[in-house]
């Protein structure tokens, strides 16, 4: 990723290892965000092999995952079990299911740059002191500075792949290699050492005769791979859960044709010792993992990997996110560089998502007929079979043109089935060839079912998604009347998960050419119905406000509109008559926030209104009116509570700190101004709630 000697480079390795060994940390991970910020790439690793960490090895900062939570919010996240982290993170503990604490904290200086994961064997206390949260942060702005002075230099700020450094702490001084190697022969049983790897570094007389190899034959091999009755991915995991949680770990296996081991392993920072015995001709009490029959069985990794992604797929929404997670997460788990996601639609191929291809190659190969004889993606599409092309010269032989359109050297085309149907194709592609063994088909093969359902869930859901969007487009207020007097300026933002839509709304109603009505509700959910009843909210009140009822009363007809309806969605709302000649604005809340009075000379606040209740609750609810002066200079901010509601912030706090933003607010351009307002409130990016902003600037009428 940099060039050797690169003194940025070599700045940041050492930095990073020393906060990993000062913190105690078995294992640490540096990510770093990519140009776009939309994913966290795995750049430099510490006390684990590469291979361990492949299904973490990019994280879309969206991801409800550690890492991706400490760059989004701004935070440290702190696990302290595992128990701990299926409340908290289940997809992580699907696919690390080891005993282990976890910090995430974001690497942060002049601009976001990445997270630090760190990671402790449960053996450390179940908490993190302040100290340990002030060392770690701390760590972390250092990091952030030499990630900026490498950026300085022109180093990229996400390479291809994580480098491994050395631990550097762990390793114990040897003594006489003679006499080691004579305790070790005067032990009983066997006595052999893995690397983090996983390979044989050392094997005693007493582990080859109970293994029943030589030690040439076994150093520098993988116990499962030169074993073939360890070629088991029970196995391999008791090693991985050895690695990752540094708890000594013990499995039991059969040496064919009968003879009962235990293996017995011991890790640390620099590798595992192993202790192997003999357990006894019969099979003991616990049951021992079934022999795989499948003569290459999937290695641990890929099957963690599978689960991984298979529990990413479960929380995608749209058919973007499907295709964004593809093209995040499966791509680099498979080493793949390009990819095509198209469906049938009226007998074509339409490509709906694509990664790795210049725009003019996706604009020949979308929307080919089915029985295209350009490329495989028809033909796999209609038998439902996949098939996998290794090299160019292979896919020459019954596809001439298809190599010369693409560009790649490598090609798996995935049929995406559900109940029978095939409802798209996925094409992984390569820019060298690439060999495709039975496990990686098959883990292929398996992951494209997992594709298709989510793919058929994001086409409904996009589909619902334009109906209610629609919908809610149509309901809400196109433009704002234009008013003497009066400055305006409004935004409505939808949640960022789930439908994007809501309930909340905005409106700015003339009633004459003196008087005007503003308002602002929400009304609970996020979904049709709130949509909805939105819609019948704000034609209940341009009803009654059309007929000349003050605020009260004009809640009060709307109050009994809903409990008529029966609906169980309630609704909050703040109505303001605005009149411009007697110079005087009157407000009535059904239990919404209160607007933020900013006024010449004074600080804003909060403007105290009484609320009544929500609407929809108590048919006979009063609503008691406030009244204040209408002074030229003021402006009045209504907003709804996902601007100002914050998981662990008081309310009041929340709504304190929005009149400060307001109050600094350069008022000249309204526009700007409420950009300002939703930027600082941290609302213009990732939002759990819509929100709704509507800002009333009064002036001197002409």
């Amino acid at each position: 990723m940099s060039d050797p000697g690169d003194p940025a480079a070599d700045g940041l390795d050492a930095a990073f290892v020393e906060t990993v060994r000062r913190t105690g940390a078995s294992i640490g991970a540096l990510y770093l965000l990519s140009p776009d910020e939309r994913v966290l790439s795995l750049d430099v690793l510490c006390g684990a092999p590469a291979g361990l960490a492949e299904p973490w090895t990019r994280v879309s900062t969206a991801a409800p995952a550690p890492v991706a939570d400490a760059v989004r919010e701004g935070r440290m996240v702190w696990v302290g079990s595992q128990s701990e982290m299926a409340r908290s993170y289940p997809r992580t503990a699907m696919a690390l299911p080891y005993p282990l604490a976890l910090a995430a904290a974001p690497v942060t200086g002049v601009r976001r740059w990445g997270a630090l994961l760190l990671m402790w064997p449960t053996t450390r206390p179940p908490y993190m002191t302040g100290r340990e949260r002030g060392n770690i942060m701390s760590s972390c702005r250092r990091l952030a500075r030499l990630v900026e002075e490498a950026a300085e230099r022109g180093r990229p700020r996400a390479g291809a792949g994580p480098r491994v450094l050395p631990a550097g702490v762990g390793r114990r001084a040897a003594g006489p290699a003679m006499a080691a190697a004579d305790f070790v022969e005067r032990l009983p049983g066997g006595s052999c050492a893995l690397d983090l790897e996983g390979r044989f570094t050392y094997l005693s007389s007493g582990a080859c005769e109970l293994l029943g190899r030589d030690a040439g034959e076994l150093l520098g091999t993988l116990p499962w791979q030169s074993l073939r009755w360890l070629d088991d991915p029970t196995y391999e995991d008791r090693y991985r859960a050895a690695v990752l949680s540094r708890v000594p770990v013990s499995f039991t296996a059969c040496r064919p044709p009968g003879r009962w081991l235990e293996f017995h392993l011991y890790p640390d920072a620099s590798g595992i010792s192993v202790r192997i015995v003999a357990s006894g001709e019969q099979a003991p009490v616990v049951s021992a993992p079934r022999q795989v029959v499948s003569a290459a069985p999937a290695r641990m990794g890929q099957l963690y990997q599978l689960t991984h992604l298979a529990a990413a797929l479960t929380e995608v929404v749209g058919v973007q996110d499907v295709v964004d997670l593809v093209a995040n997460q499966i791509m680099p788990a498979f080493g793949a560089q390009g990819l095509v996601l198209s469906t049938a639609e009226a007998g074509r191929l339409r490509i709906i998502g694509h990664r790795g291809y210049a725009p003019q190659t996706i604009e020949r190969l979308d929307a080919l007929p089915l029985d295209t004889g350009l490329t495989p993606a028809g033909h796999a599409l209609d038998s439902g079979i996949p098939a996998f092309f290794s090299d160019p010269e292979e896919m020459l032989r019954v596809y001439p043109e298809a190599p010369k359109i693409s560009g790649k050297q490598a090609w798996a085309f995935l049929p995406l089935i559900l109940s029978g149907r095939t409802v798209g194709i996925c094409v992984l592609s390569y820019e060298h060839p690439h060999d495709f063994p039975a496990t990686e088909r098959a883990v292929l093969t398996s992951l494209a079912g997992l594709v298709a359902q989510a793919l058929d869930r994001a086409r409904l859901y996009d589909t619902k998604h334009d109906v209610a969007h629609g919908l809610q487009q149509a309901l809400l207020p196109r433009t704002l009347p234009s008013i003497d007097g009066l400055r305006v300026a409004a935004r409505y933002l939808p949640a960022t998960h789930g439908m994007d839509i809501g309930g909340d709304f905005y409106d700015l109603i003339r009633l004459d050419g003196t008087a005007a009505a503003a308002v602002i509700g929400d009304v609970q959910g996020h979904n049709v119905a709130a949509a909805a009843l939105m819609g019948q909210v704000r034609v209940g009140v341009h009803a009654h406000t059309a007929l000349g009822t003050p605020p009260d009363q004009v809640l009060a007809g709307v109050n009994r509109l809903l409990t008529d309806l029966g609906s169980d969605l309630f609704t909050s709302c703040l109505y303001a008559r605005l009149d411009l000649t007697g110079r005087r604005v009157s407000l009535a809340s059904a239990g919404h926030p209160p607007p933020l009075l900013r006024l010449p000379g004074h600080a804003t606040r909060p403007l105290d209104v009484p609320p009544g209740p929500l609407l929809g609750i108590d048919p006979d609810a009063d609503f008691p009116v406030t009244r204040i002066p209408l002074v030229p200079g003021m402006t009045l901010a209504f907003y709804t509570d996902g601007l100002i509601e914050t998981p662990g912030v008081d309310f009041e706090d929340s709504m304190n700190q929005l009149a400060e933003d307001l109050d600094r607010a350069d008022d000249r351009d309204l526009d700007a101004l409420v950009d300002t307002l939703l930027r600082t409130s941290g609302t213009a990016g990732q939002r759990t709630d819509d929100v709704a902003l509507l800002v009333l600037r009064f002036t001197d009428r002409h």
